[in-house]
Order: C-alpha cells, then structure tokens, then sequence
C-alpha cells in the first residue's frame, strides 16, 4: 500500500484535505486524532504529563487543558522538546500500527510535523499544503482565536515554507476556493490510485 505523508504548516488546510481524501474513500490517519486519543484521562501520557507540568493544568472535568499547555510549550522551547519526546513515538507507533491494518491502495497518513521530527516514520511520498504566511495567520486568527505572537510562535517552530515545499513529492495550494482544493484533491487521488 502506497503511504501519502500530508503536511503543512498550521492553518494551511490539513484538515480539509484530508477531509476531501475521505471523501474518495482514502484511508486517512490523522497524528492529531490520536494525540487527542493519548490525551485522554487514565492514558500513561495523560499521567505524565499531569505528574510533569501539575494539576493545574487540568480543567474542572479533569481533562488536560490543551490551551493552556499550547501557551507553555509554544512559549518555552524545553518543555515542548518534552512533551513531543512523550507523544511523538506513542503516535507514530499507532500510526504504523494502523497502516499494518488497512488493505486500501494507498493511505492517507496526515504528519503535521513530517519534515521536524526525527522518528522513524516511512512515507512512500509527502504531499505538502502550501500558502503564505499571511493567509495562515489569518486563518487561526480567526479560527483559534490565538493573539499574534503565540501563532508567530507556533510558526517558528515548523519548518520553514521555503524547505517544505523542497522537500515535497506532490504539492496543494490552498489559496484559492474550497471547491478548487477539493478538485485538487481528486486530480491527487487518481494519481496515487495510478501508482499503487
């Protein structure tokens, strides 16, 4: 089976491509789903991290407060190295453990940080969702409602626009209408169903 690694800077659109991909009944495994997965109460990770950065980082449901640890690690670069040393390998253990399980012709496996992190994880070809800077921090503006120097902070820590689109196999670009990304998507979906 055929793996497409999709990537992107945040706010470029990974969600909704990967959306359209499901769409055509492309597997997709998405390393934020089972973050959130691992984040749940009771989880080894979950214990972890309570036991690391305290309860006060606990909602009054006792669920992590994700706001609140996203303000820490993308305010203090030894905490986040923490904290992706912790998920980062329990992720890419379960999306591997996934791929063994899907018998598609190719899949989907949606890596944010594909081009950062330094795990072992094997991709067949990386398909990148570009736009500028400038359209990103719009869009989590006004998706996340995050101030501008936390979204600025997020971005420095992501591989730069210039070394992802180098590194890429195939290439989206979001910058134009919802239904001109989704026939994207379907141009990119025959071609990967053409080479597996």
């Amino acid at each position: 089976m055929l793996k497409i690694g999709l990537t992107g800077g945040i706010g470029s659109g990974k969600s909704t491509v990967a959306k359209y991909f499901a769409k055509l009944k492309a597997p997709v495994i998405d390393a934020d789903e089972i973050v959130h997965k691992l984040l749940e109460p009771k989880t080894s990770a979950y214990k972890k991290i309570i036991s690391h950065f305290g309860k006060t980082f606990l909602t009054s449901r006792k669920l992590i407060n994700k706001k609140k640890l996203r303000d820490v690690i993308f305010s203090n670069n030894k905490e986040r190295l923490w904290l992706e040393k912790l998920l980062h390998p329990r992720t890419i253990a379960q999306m591997q453990g996934y791929a063994k399980k899907i018998h598609a012709p190719y899949c989907i496996m949606v890596i944010p940080l594909l081009f950062e992190t330094k795990l072992p994880i094997k991709v067949d070809r990386r398909l990148v969702i570009d736009c500028p800077k400038k359209t990103q921090i719009n869009r989590i503006r006004s998706r996340d409602h995050a101030g501008i120097k936390q979204i600025q902070n997020i971005i420095k820590t992501q591989a730069s626009r210039g070394l992802r689109l180098h590194k890429a196999d195939d290439i989206i670009r979001n910058t134009s209408t919802l239904k001109n990304l989704e026939k994207e998507v379907k141009k990119l979906h025959l071609y990967y169903l053409s080479l597996a």
